[in-house]
Formats: structure tokens, sequence, C-alpha cells
């Protein structure tokens, strides 16, 4: 790097090298951000990303790292995040840290509160939030409680909360994965508006559609070392520059996103009929209105809805009820209704339901991947009521083999574990029930290309083995890769069904956003 490009730098990182016990999580990296730029950090999940950022802003502090921090051409040492912030660096990490119950203002001055005499000067408080949200185009109260605000309100809540700390760097870790297109854009939008007002930003996100159209340069990290660094503003167009920044993720070029697999497809597993949830809080909203589906052995089946559409509300109420109020309809397993009113009862039917929010629902990410592989069919390990360790042990040891999970010992904490292999534990702990229908909720939602790519292949794998497979995706490439046929939702009403041979995006968009008044009709040519 020339003289003057070290002067253009605001950020420097040289010979990174970061090591936990048994594993080297960076090794050697060097990151390099112009001043006023968005660069763009991608790579697997379990590359190194969010560890350099950790390192960036003090999480990882001084000494517990080898290599150094050049920050406006000046050595820099964080020992907390505090002494990152007061330079002006400041990261938003995927996990939103807001506190629900406080107002929108005070969760913005949490830590960074405004006081005279020591004591909280509440006017001055409201007063700059009201700016600060009118800065990130977010019209609300700023006394609103911020458990009342959607996701995407949140986010920008996150990024008032860090211009109150006059950020010059501001890292975004995730910032679109749990958003909607709407959401994502007018996010997308804000980070570009900040660069333009001389904000610099770090991006790290798996959507590479939204890299190539944001970011200014791109570091591809693999395996905890520095691939190389691209920049987006060349000639070259997103079609060229997405299969180069893939190629440097995962090793390999990948012309082909989603495996190829034979189908045979056998005799009717599952059938919904007639399936009718409300709301459990908001009485009157009727949230799954008279939904029917079948799905046959060997067979994936798509769901595909538009945010809100009923998708997660129908997969969890037809699992053991574990959503909603008033459930009517029918559910047959092999031909024969069966009830399921609870977990248990959808379990002992050869139903699992692997959920959307893995971190939340689907891990206990505080213990091991062996009692998280076992939790749902702890029975099987413990049959007279104690559990039998070394076969728990054994269990987990097959399951990390064959599912390729990423882990020195079936020992490790879940929660340390990245995106990818976090959700590989999910799916071994539902597999070990032995399921004969299996619903997959947004099964790749937060993890990179390469370990969709495993994903996909595992599907794949259990519908060869007679699995029959639901797959819940807000992403209609993906559905149209991996599914024989899709089930769209609109309302909460089964708006069309189509084989997979026939479907293209636009013909799905159009029955995902079919009024109420016109389904009936939906998908019958």
């Amino acid at each position: 790097m020339s003289e003057q490009d070290n002067d253009d730098c605001i950020l420097q990182m040289r010979s990174i090298t970061k090591r936990f016990p048994g594993v080297v999580a960076l090794d050697d990296v060097t990151l390099n951000v112009r001043r006023g730029e968005i660069h763009a950090v991608c790579g697997e999940n379990g590359a190194g990303k969010s560890t350099l950022m950790k390192v960036l802003s003090g999480v990882h502090p001084t000494g517990s790292y080898e290599g150094e921090i050049i920050l406006d051409g000046e050595p820099v040492s964080f020992s907390s995040i505090n002494d990152s912030e007061a330079r002006g660096v400041v990261i938003i990490h995927q996990e939103l840290a807001l506190v629900p119950h406080l107002s929108v203002a005070e969760n913005i001055f949490l830590g960074n509160e405004r006081t005279r005499a020591g004591i909280i000067n509440w006017h001055e408080v409201n007063s700059e939030a009201a700016q600060l949200l009118q800065k990130v185009g977010l019209r609300e109260n700023p006394v609103t409680p911020v458990g009342a605000l959607g996701v995407g309100k949140q986010q920008l809540v996150e990024i008032a909360k860090a211009l109150s700390k006059n950020v010059r760097l501001l890292i975004l870790d995730e910032p679109t994965a749990a958003l909607n297109d709407d959401d994502s854009e007018h996010l997308l939008g804000l980070i570009r508006g900040l660069r333009d007002e001389g904000v610099t930003c770090i991006i790290i996100s798996h959507k590479l559609g939204e890299i190539a159209s944001i970011a200014d340069s791109t570091t591809v990290i693999r395996d905890g070392a520095t691939i190389e660094t691209i920049d987006m503003r060349s000639s070259a167009g997103p079609h060229e520059l997405i299969p180069r920044i893939i190629k440097g993720m995962v090793g390999r070029d990948m012309d082909n996103m989603y495996p190829e697999r034979s189908v045979e497809i056998g005799e009717e597993v599952i059938r919904i009929e007639d399936w009718n949830v409300w709301h459990p809080t908001q009485p009157g909203r009727k949230v799954v209105d008279g939904a029917s589906l079948n799905v046959r052995a060997g067979e994936v089946v798509g769901i595909a809805g538009l945010m809100g559409a009923g998708r997660t509300e129908l997969a969890m109420s037809v699992f053991g009820q574990s959503y909603g109020r008033d459930i009517s309809g029918k559910v047959f397993i092999h031909g024969t209704e069966v009830k399921l009113k609870h977990v248990s009862d959808a379990i002992r039917h050869g139903l699992a339901y692997v959920s959307e929010d893995r971190k939340r629902y689907g891990l206990n990410l505080i213990e091991d991947v062996r009692r998280n592989i076992t939790s749902a069919a702890l029975r099987k390990v413990a049959p007279h009521g104690w559990i039998n360790g070394n076969e728990e042990i054994a269990v987990a040891q097959r399951y990390r083999d064959s599912m390729n999970i990423k882990t020195p010992t079936v020992l490790s904490t879940v929660g340390k574990l990245s995106g990818g292999n976090q959700q590989k534990v999910v799916l071994s702990k539902w597999l070990y029930t032995e399921p004969e229908v299996l619903i997959l909720d947004e099964p790749t939602r937060g993890i990179d290309v390469g370990a969709k790519y495993e994903i996909y292949s595992i599907i794949n794998k259990l519908a060869a083995s007679g699995k029959a497979i639901i797959v819940i995706s807000s992403e209609l490439p993906e559905v149209m890769g991996i599914c024989d046929r899709i089930y769209a939702l609109s309302e909460g009403r089964i708006s069309g069904e189509v084989r997979v041979q026939d479907a293209t995006s636009e013909h799905l968009m159009e029955l995902m956003t079919a009024e109420s008044s016109a389904m009936n009709t939906a998908g019958k040519d």
C-alpha cells in the first residue's frame, strides 16, 4: 500500500491473530478501510468476521490478540468497548442490544445519559432523541417503549444510538438479516446517507446482492485469513463480482447454488385439511384461514409468502398447537387422522419443527452440543430414567460426523458455534427423534452461501431417505431451487399451488400478494 493510500485510510488492522483454546480464529488478518467508504467484510460462518470486529471494538481487548490497529494514522489500544466508542468506533451487533421495556430515548442514551448535577435532564434526553430519530428517518415518539417497535425500526434506534456517540466508524454486523425487503432498502439507504455525510461504515453481511449494491470495497475472509480485497466500484458488474466473492469465501466456484437430486416421490405422508388458527392475544384476528396442503414421502414442498402471511403460524400451530388459539382442522398421517394437541403428540406421531429463530426456540445456547442434540428425545439415552452419559456422547459424535458440525468436541458450548453449525445442531436434534415429517422454517437464515449449500445437501439426503419435508423460506430462488412443489400463502390462506417446473418469481409473487377475495380461484387453471 502506497503512502498516499495510507493517508486515505481511517483504519488499518495489521497481522491480527486471535486464538481461542484449540482454535485459531484469526490468522495474520489484514484490513484496510478508506475514509468515507462503505467497506463490506464477507466470509462463511466461522471465517472470523465477527471476531475481527470484536477485536477492533475492544470486546476482545488489547493483549488478547497479536497485531496492531492503526486509527487515523495512530496506533490504538482498546481495553474495552468504551475505549473504542470514545474514539468514534461504534459496533451494532446482529443481536440488538436494546432494553424492550425502556423508551426509545432511554435506549439511545443508555450508558451515555444527559445529566445535570447527577440528575438526568429528561427534556434534553427526549429533545436530542427526537432530533436523532429524525436524522435516521424514524417517525416515533421518543417515549415509546422499544419493545413496541418492529425489528426494522429497532435497527434504526441502534443507529440513532450510535450517532449520539459522535460515530466516525460504524460497524454493522448482519444489519438486514431479520428485515423484510422494504425495511432492508430503507436501512441501506440510510447507510449510504451516512457515508455521504462522512461516516465510514463497515458492514458484515451474507446477502451478496446487497453487498454488490452498496459496498465501495469488499474484503473476503476464509478460515480466519484474508483472501483479497475487491474494488466494488470497478467496471465489473454484480454478475462478475458476486461469483468472485463466493469463490473467495468457499474456495471454489459455485456455478450451481443448489445441489441436484433425483426425485423419487412415494405415498402421501401428511395431509392438512381446512386448518384455521386465531391470534393468541388479538381477538378477531385470524392468522391461518382454511389452509390445506399435503406432502408425500421423498418430496420437498415449499411454503412461500410475505412477512405476516402466516407461514410460521401455520407451522407452529400444526406442531402440537405451539402457537395460536381456537385451532381447528384435520391432520392425517399416512391417511389416519391424528390429534396433535401438544408438542409431545407431534413428536410421537413423527413430526419435527426446526424454528426460524434457532437461538430463541431451537437451542439452549449455554448448554453443550451433546445435550442439545439429545434434548428432544432424551428418553432414548435414559431408558430407565437415568441418562447414559456414554451413549449420549456417542449419539452426539455420530451426528457431529454425519452432519459435518465443525466443533472440536461435542462438549463445546453451542453458543460459541457459527450460525451454520448451530443450524446443523438443531437439525441433528430433530433427526434424533426419527421424524417422518420435517418442517424447516427459514432453514438458511443468517448463514453463508457455503453453509447453505451444505444444508441443501442435507435436505436432499433426508428426502432421498423418504422423509416428507416442508420448507418455509422468504427467498423465492431458494424455494424454487430445492423444492418439488410450492404453496403460496397470502393473508393466512393458500392462494395457489405450483409445480417447481412451472414456477417463476413473478407468478409466485402474484400469488403471494393475492387479495383475499380472489383466492378461491387462484392457481386453478
